[in-house]
């Protein structure tokens, strides 16, 4: 008799839903009211311990909420697009008359619905995963709500596009604040709003929110009064045991780096070693994480002569080193390594996203001064110019900048979670609000995933290189504007004549496709721009064997990247074999196989070093 009245109640012809009756109530109804009650109290108990760890590093003026205060920033911000709507008695009038009329045809289309008649299809029909639950569609008390979020949020997204007066900044720090206030705000986030979470609740009578609160305790404990997101499990993993495996030894260091050179694995080597400087904001391992998908191993295996620069976690005492200080003891004090241990003074050199921006800035600096040791250079998802760097540009203007400058001052360096932090909200609907919902309202624990762990293995910014990199490149664009003074010399692109493959990866949230596509037009020789499939990690940690995704090629970085993308030459596949052959074609010759060190150099540990293991 059901199936029989959902069909008569309309079915498929019901806006392309399923029926819906008394019976799908039953997962929502309260079974155990006595065992819900015992177990919200708990709830509430562990959420004041969570309340105290939060509050307790605070009263003793461990933290200080004054110093770099985004909620301040946003509420400034926002008020500029308030200002504009209500400034104008029509022009509001309007904006709430479309958002009532939106509404009005949500509830109109529910009401036919839980009548059983048939209702118009949803004009909204967009795929996502945060509303995946059959509910979402199916019961319509969801389903209103689910139409009512997107309606609201498009309805906010284009009040601050359709704002006039504002300038492109303040503009885009509204688009992007707007953004996050809707990704929190989103019906999937709650337990009352959120048909899989309210039929969770229900069925273990809220223990899940007695284990959710419990780890909201333990994750803001552990962040010492911040929370600390739990998005994988920690202890699954451990950094030279599960990742970061590639034979090697360290046989330099100095107060900022330690080089690793890697064992070799075949008899015969390229001549020209290969120097890897990866980015300071996280660890050079992501390049490393296991063998099956480590670009280290893949290019020892190769027959490359491997040497990697491993960035210290700062701490106070690096207060001063600034990009000169990177350059010279990073950079330069690699190089003078692989000449003590291979005799070679000609390499090929990879940047990844700021390592590569610091690299570039340093072959223009190595121009000024005539030296050539580098003969060529990679560039992976890396940044020159910076005037379509993407949502990364609402944290910098002067005024955050001066309050982020003078937090700094105080500790020297800026606590590595705040880095974290920026990055997820890039991306919040996918990297924060998601395991948001698993950890604290399912009560679940994380699944171990090497690339969450590495994520959240979190590395410190020292002070003065933090404030240089934010001024010269987000703020000033100072490197393509010829403006930029590394080590007390002007520098400019146009100096660098050394072939660079640039590659930029097509879903980069990070350093975007088309940002880097417009960098490349900045060398003074020949750049050879590839763009590869999915994003700023995926894109560029690709093993050819496992058969995902393409890259596109397509003739020098010229006109726009738009008209370049689809022109250019896709390729299934990894791009590894391809920058392989580039690679070659520069210089194809080749050595005996090497040993770390050589005869010069004593090893002083085992790779990955000690440097890496530092956690903040």
């Amino acid at each position: 008799m059901v199936t029989d009245s959902k069909q008569e109640n309309g079915g498929q012809k019901n806006g392309g839903k399923a029926g819906f009756d008394a019976t799908d109530l039953d997962p929502y109804l309260l079974k155990d009211p006595e065992a819900m009650a015992m177990n919200f109290a708990r709830a509430l108990e562990n959420l004041g311990q969570a309340a105290s760890a939060w509050l307790a590093p605070r009263e003793r003026g461990e933290i200080s909420e004054t110093v770099v205060d985004p909620m301040t920033d946003m509420v400034k911000t926002l008020s500029k697009v308030t200002e504009y709507w209500i400034a104008d008695p029509r022009r509001t009038f309007e904006a709430q008359t479309q958002l009532m009329s939106s509404f009005f045809g949500i509830w109109m289309r529910s009401m036919q619905r839980m009548q059983g008649e048939p209702s118009p299809p949803e004009p909204d029909t967009r795929k996502d995963k945060r509303f995946s639950d059959e509910d979402w569609q199916k019961n319509p008390f969801f389903d209103f709500i689910r139409q009512a979020y997107f309606v609201t949020t498009d309805w906010v997204e284009k009040l601050v596009s359709e704002t006039d007066g504002l300038d492109e900044h303040t503009k885009h720090k509204a688009g992007f604040y707007v953004k996050q206030i809707t990704a929190a705000l989103s019906p999937s986030n709650f337990v009352a709003t959120n048909p899989q979470l309210y039929r969770e609740t229900i069925a273990t009578s809220g223990e899940n929110l007695v284990r959710g609160m419990k780890m909201l305790a333990e994750d803001i404990a552990a962040g010492k009064g911040d929370l600390r997101l739990r998005q994988t499990d920690m202890t699954k993993f451990a950094v030279g045991r599960d990742m970061a495996l590639t034979p090697g030894k360290v046989i330099a260091q100095n107060d900022i780096c330690q080089i690793i050179q890697y064992e070799a694995s075949t008899e015969t080597v390229l001549k020209r070693p290969l120097l890897i400087c990866p980015p300071w904001i996280n660890k050079f391992y992501i390049l490393d994480l296991n063998p099956q998908k480590s670009f280290i191993k893949w290019c020892v295996d190769q027959g490359q002569t491997v040497f990697v620069i491993s960035w210290v976690n700062p701490d106070a005492r690096h207060a001063a080193k600034d990009w000169a200080a990177y350059a010279r003891e990073g950079i330069d004090f690699a190089l003078e390594t692989i000449e003590k241990a291979t005799g070679e003074k000609e390499v090929n050199a990879v940047g990844y996203c700021v390592g590569g921006t610091l690299l570039a800035a340093t072959l223009a600096l190595h121009a000024k001064e005539k030296n050539k040791r580098i003969k060529t250079a990679t560039l992976f998802t890396t940044q020159v110019d910076f005037t379509h760097a993407g949502d990364l540009k609402v944290f910098v203007d002067e005024e955050q900048l001066a309050a982020l400058e003078e937090h700094m001052q105080a500790t020297g360096y800026l606590d590595g979670s705040k880095m974290s932090m920026a990055f997820n909200m890039l991306r919040a609907s996918e990297l924060i609000w998601p395991y948001f919902v698993n950890s604290y309202l399912k009560g679940q624990d994380p699944l171990p995933f090497d690339l969450l762990f590495w994520n959240a293995d979190s590395t410190r910014m020292a002070a003065a290189n933090h404030t240089f990199y934010l001024r010269n490149c987000y703020l000033r664009n100072s490197l393509t504007q010829n403006e930029m003074i590394l080590d007390g010399k002007p520098v400019s692109l146009k100096d660098v004549k050394i072939p660079i493959y640039n590659l930029a990866t097509r879903e980069d949230h990070i350093a975007p496709a088309k940002s880097v596509f417009v960098g490349s037009q900045f060398f003074g020789g020949k750049v050879e721009f590839v763009v590869t499939g999915s994003g700023h990690i995926a894109g560029v940690v690709n093993p050819p064997d496992k058969k995902k995704y393409q890259f596109w090629t397509g003739g020098p970085a010229k006109g726009e990247y738009e008209t370049w993308i689809e022109q250019a030459t896709e390729t299934a596949g990894s791009w590894w074999p391809h920058w392989l052959a580039w690679i070659e074609t520069h210089d194809g010759r080749r050595v005996a196989a090497r040993k770390p060190g050589g005869d010069a150099l004593n090893a002083i540990e085992e790779a990955p070093g000690s440097y890496v293991m530092e956690r903040v």
